[in-house]
């Protein structure tokens, strides 16, 4: 072979692999790591992943086929937080998704170069997650749950449905939902409706209990549940505790209401993972994470139980049964 058959050869050759390099690109199985609070056994758990995993198919990306999901579950422990988080990063996925505060705070420890799409992560500016909304910056981007100003609105409407209301509680983890970020909106909203606030960080169900009981003693005591990784994990103990000891509360997500609370306020969690499917899909497929937004709730919705509420002793005002999206009978 001469030497000009060889270069037009070689030149031939060469124009060929961008186009075998974009193609094998395209259709090489992408490795998407999933962080997701609380224990596989819990049924809220499912529905967040099913929830995920179906608005994936519907984009695109199916398990098995294009795609493989590294899913974790992470409960509430510190350490097992942070060793799945590691775990990973490890992997070294295309993407890593999230979902809280808590899960997302632990990967963005352990990686700069890895792009985190997180969901219900509370307030994200509030928990360090992001400096701005609109230009997140970094590998970073996502869904918020809430905005600290709504513990305002949780304030008026436990006293809309419990008038006799004289003092009230916000239980939270401080280090699965930091009390700097809603404390201030907790306080003006209580100087405003001259109500005695009570902070109160709890870390295990005694101290829940403790908490509750101390509400209880006196008519006048209620609570507030600022959503987390923590109290939803223990959900079930919070809403018992109430119930046994005549304290009203009020939460952050419709699941508790349909649980036995009495009374929720805000984003709709499942809602947002979907939502967050969407940023996936987009990163996926060539965008920036510190092109695309973070995003905060565009609709909170309302749930009573009117169960809950007889029990109580209450009597649920019409103004709140038609403003709620959800009556439990």
């Amino acid at each position: 072979m001469n030497r000009r058959n060889f270069v037009t050869l070689l030149g031939g050759a060469a124009a060929t692999w961008p186009i075998a390099a974009r193609a094998q690109q395209r259709d090489r199985v992408r490795r998407i790591g999933v962080l997701m609070p609380l224990d596989e056994s819990d049924p809220l758990a499912k529905t967040f992943v099913s929830a995920l995993t179906q608005t994936l198919a519907d984009l695109g990306w199916i398990d098995g086929r294009n795609m493989r999901m590294d899913l974790r579950w992470h409960g509430v422990e510190a350490d097992r937080i942070r060793a799945l988080a590691q775990e990973l990063v490890g992997l070294q996925p295309d993407i890593i998704v999230t979902n809280g505060v808590t899960a997302t705070t632990a990967v963005q420890r352990e990686t700069l170069t890895i792009p985190i799409v997180f969901a219900n992560a509370g307030d994200p500016i509030t928990s360090g997650i992001v400096s701005r909304l609109n230009q997140p910056g970094g590998d970073i981007t996502g869904f918020a749950s809430l905005e600290a100003s709504l513990v305002g609105k949780w304030l008026e409407l436990l006293s809309e449905i419990a008038p006799g209301l004289k003092r009230a509680a916000i239980m939270f983890h401080p280090d699965t939902a930091p009390a700097s970020a809603y404390v201030p909106s907790f306080e003006t909203a209580f100087r405003s409706l001259k109500v005695a606030p009570i902070i109160t960080p709890v870390h295990n169900d005694v101290e829940i209990e403790t908490a509750i009981i101390a509400l209880g003693r006196e008519p006048g005591g209620g609570l507030l549940i600022v959503p987390g990784v923590f109290t939803v994990a223990h959900r079930a103990p919070i809403i018992a505790g109430a119930a046994r000891n005549n304290v009203p509360a009020i939460y952050g997500f419709s699941y508790f209401a349909r649980e036995g609370g009495l009374l929720s306020y805000g984003a709709d969690p499942v809602d947002l993972v979907r939502r967050a499917s969407s940023y996936v899909d987009r990163i996926l497929r060539g965008e920036k994470p510190a092109e695309l937004p973070v995003q905060l709730p565009t609709k909170y919705e309302m749930a009573v139980n009117l169960k809950t509420a007889k029990a109580l002793g209450l009597s649920v005002p019409q103004s709140i049964v038609l403003r709620a999206d959800e009556v439990i009978e």
